[in-house]
This record gives structure tokens, C-alpha cells and sequence, in this order.
């Protein structure tokens, strides 16, 4: 049996996209994004969660957060979960959750969702993102 890793998210950006360059012809872009769920307490007053998630794009995902995205937008971002290992500056070991998107879609009411030139293929963007070395 094979296992599913699945992740939908609909939030907000809470900065501007980190986008670097880590080497020829890659790009990739960071996404710190909140999503906020809202209940009520026992008692009955309205009350609200925010949880924080880092959210690493690829490529012509990037590229597209690069020139389109910036701090409070809105967007629905599918992934999977990865965590990855390493060592602070204090030389303690830690472990850090991120969401490596497979698809993006802009939610703002400015527009329709999708940028006109970004266009491609969903298929062909997972493709690539698939190809990564990890």
C-alpha cells in the first residue's frame, strides 16, 4: 500500500516572497502564509487560530510568485509535506516542516486566479518540480 501525502492550503502572504537564484537556470521562492480558522469557545465567544506555514515554490512556480504575489495576498497553494533536519546557531538540532508546492492559484479579487502568462500546463509544472533532487 502506498501512502498519500496531500496538502491544501488557502491563506495569506505574511511578507513579500523570499525568491533566490541557488543556482544556474533554478529558482526558488519562500512563502511564509497564514492560515486562520475561526470558532467559538465554550462559552460562546467567537475566537480565532492563526497557523503559520512555509511554503517552498520552484522554479516557474517562483517565478510567478516573484512577479505576481506580495505580502497579504491570497492564495490556494496544493503540496506535500517535508521536513528536513539541521543544526541552529546555538549548534542545537532541529527539524522544520515546509510545504513544497505542486500547484498555485491566486485568489485576490483583482484578478481571475491565473496571471495571462502563466498559462503552462499544471502537469508540466508538477513535472518539473518532481524532477528535484530530493
Amino acid at each position: 500500500m502506498r501512502g498519500m501525502n496531500k496538502v491544501i492550503l488557502i491563506g495569506n502572504l505574511g511578507k513579500e516572497p523570499d525568491v533566490r537564484r541557488p543556482k544556474e537556470g533554478s529558482v526558488v521562492a519562500h512563502l511564509w502564509l497564514a492560515t486562520t480558522e475561526y470558532f467559538r469557545t465554550r462559552d460562546g465567544n467567537r475566537s480565532e487560530h492563526t497557523e503559520w506555514h512555509n511554503v517552498v515554490l520552484w522554479n516557474r512556480w517562483a517565478e510567478i510568485a516573484e512577479k505576481y504575489l506580495h505580502k497579504g495576498s491570497t492564495v490556494l497553494v496544493e503540496g506535500r509535506i517535508r521536513s528536513r533536519e539541521f543544526t541552529d546557531k546555538n549548534n542545537n538540532q532541529q527539524r522544520a516542516y515546509e510545504i513544497v508546492a505542486t500547484s498555485l492559484m491566486m485568489l485576490d479579487r483583482r484578478g481571475n486566479g491565473t496571471p495571462p502568462d502563466a498559462q503552462e500546463s499544471a502537469a508540466d509544472i508538477v513535472e518539473e518540480a518532481d524532477d528535484l533532487p530530493f
